[in-house]
């Protein structure tokens, strides 16, 4: 139990430090394309969520919470980062291209 949470610990922290590092080498311009693509790839959250909340243990009541929970935020990730995308990508079309 404590090795589980020490480990978990460990890939927070070494995640934390990863992101931190990536996020400070992108030059400002690409900060809006990483974040869109960042919040896309949010799509495994919503998998492990369902897989969270299908999970038929003891505690599957809590355990279909938590997954209810990680699915909503997970959407509104995915969709955020939708958005955030097609609005960039209007910006780069030209004024005649309103078709």
């Amino acid at each position: 139990m404590m090795s589980a949470l020490i480990f978990s610990l460990f890939i927070f922290v070494l995640a934390c430090f990863i992101g931190f590092e990536l996020i400070s080498k992108v030059p400002p311009t690409l900060h809006t394309p990483l974040m869109s693509g960042a919040n896309a790839i949010s799509g495994i959250t919503i998998v492990g969520a369902l897989i969270v909340a299908g999970h038929s243990g003891l505690d599957s009541q809590m355990s279909q919470i938590i997954g209810f929970v990680a699915i909503v935020f997970a959407t509104i990730n995915v969709v955020g980062g939708f958005m955030v995308t097609d609005r960039m990508l209007e910006m780069f079309k030209k004024k005649g291209d309103e078709q």
